[in-house]
């Protein structure tokens, strides 16, 4: 990617995740959308283009042809393109901006799932693995599976499969301690390693309750343009240095490897050699947990930690320390916005809430969840999935157009 073409973050803006059946779906996304807008003075008219996220809005607010009701929501008539996750629309905006289609572009995602919860749980399953629907799982249960084939693959058992346990437990209970100082969070509540251990043995299972995501709804928006342009718009504009995508089978159980995310190695390689930085140079990560066990392995996936090992270093780190992760000797600042394990998941809104995170992070405008002013924060790394792990998304953000 040449240096002189990156995209280049503006604004951002977002609402808070949760249950909002009183509210239509245009609020939330005018909400996070005139956020967005308004912080970077920009109007509507200036927009090139739109590119939205959503996967049930047709499903679960009967919207069909979102790119109309965007169209309708916003009174333009300029491009307009509907992607499911946020990274996906990032994505595209960023190749129009690289390839010099659109200068200044709005990125936004959207989900209302608690409207319709029933009826989209068995969607979220065929969305993850189908052939996996039809055996009669549920959404947690490739979670469960994964956890399974790990713990097989490595040999842990006895005291060790205990500290596996526990670990997962503090990843939790570590989200929700930062999420108490995010005001968009779904939830506000400190949990304990006990409470969490509790969950999995009334449950039965391997995983309970506060080792998943919450359904959620909510909006995400950011605006994107060329970096020549950007310095118009903003002193300290946030570019996007690398970004990547790769793709695996849908079936879990025919991959070669049940115990991490091909598609997660293959992009965060690709971005890394993109943005020409190396893991030590990242600072802030916001990870992708749908549950406790995809989030230690996406450590792993992404190259923080020694495949395998990742319980380990997290038992480790989160016993020596209150704010951050000590991985390959540097400090690593993860989840800062409680995950989506606090922060929520509406699906389609969920990556701008990541990207929300690291780009006020960067700019030292994260008010009480603000990394120490002393750390040298020059780059962060966004991780989305879709699906279980069929698609994943990698991005790094920084502050200089390097």
């Amino acid at each position: 990617m040449m240096k002189a073409t990156r995209p280049a973050i503006i604004s951002v803006g977002r609402t808070r995740f949760g249950e909002h059946y009183e509210t239509e779906p245009e609020k939330l996304v005018e909400e996070a959308g005139l956020t967005a807008l308004d912080s970077a003075k920009i109007e509507r008219k200036d927009l090139n283009a739109c590119y939205f996220a959503d996967y049930f809005l047709p499903i679960t607010n009967k919207i069909g042809l979102e790119e109309g009701f965007l169209s309708e929501l916003l009174e333009l008539n300029i491009p307009m393109e509907i992607t499911r996750s946020f990274s996906s629309a990032l994505s595209n905006a960023s190749n129009a901006i690289l390839a010099g289609k659109q200068d200044l572009v709005l990125v936004g995602g959207m989900e209302k799932m608690t409207d319709r919860w029933d009826k989209i749980r068995d969607d979220l399953m065929l969305l993850e693995d189908p052939w996996s629907y039809y055996a009669g799982c549920t959404p947690e249960a490739n979670h469960e599976l994964m956890f399974r084939a790990y713990i097989k693959k490595y040999g842990i058992a006895g005291q060790e499969l205990d500290i596996l346990n526990t670990a997962l437990a503090e990843f939790s209970v570590k989200n929700h301690q930062n999420a108490l100082n995010n005001k968009y969070a779904q939830y506000h509540r400190k949990i304990s390693v006990n409470e969490v251990l509790k969950a999995r043995t009334r449950a039965r299972r391997p995983l309970g309750l506060f080792d998943f995501a919450p359904i959620s709804d909510g909006a995400s928006a950011l605006v994107l343009a060329n970096s020549d342009l950007a310095k118009s718009y903003t002193k300290k504009p946030v570019y996007i240095q690398g970004y990547s995508l790769a793709t695996d089978y849908i079936t879990f159980p025919s991959r070669k490897d049940l115990t991490g995310f091909a598609a997660t190695r293959l992009a965060m390689k690709k971005s890394l050699k993109e943005a020409d930085i190396g893991l030590n140079d990242i600072s802030i990560l916001e990870l992708y947990d749908q549950s406790t066990m995809m989030g230690m392995v996406s450590l792993e996936d992404l190259g923080f930690c020694e495949k395998g090992k990742a319980w380990m270093d997290i038992h480790r780190c989160l016993r020596e320390s209150e704010d951050h992760y000590q991985l390959n000797g540097r400090r690593l600042f993860i989840n800062m916005n409680g995950g989506l394990k606090a922060d929520g998941n509406p699906l389609g809104a969920t990556g701008g809430a990541e990207i929300f995170e690291v780009f006020k992070q960067l700019r030292r405008e994260a008010g009480e969840k603000q990394v120490n002013a002393s750390e040298d924060l020059k780059h962060g790394c966004i991780h989305e999935l879709e699906g279980f792990g069929t698609k994943a998304y990698i991005y790094i953000l920084g502050r200089e157009l390097e």
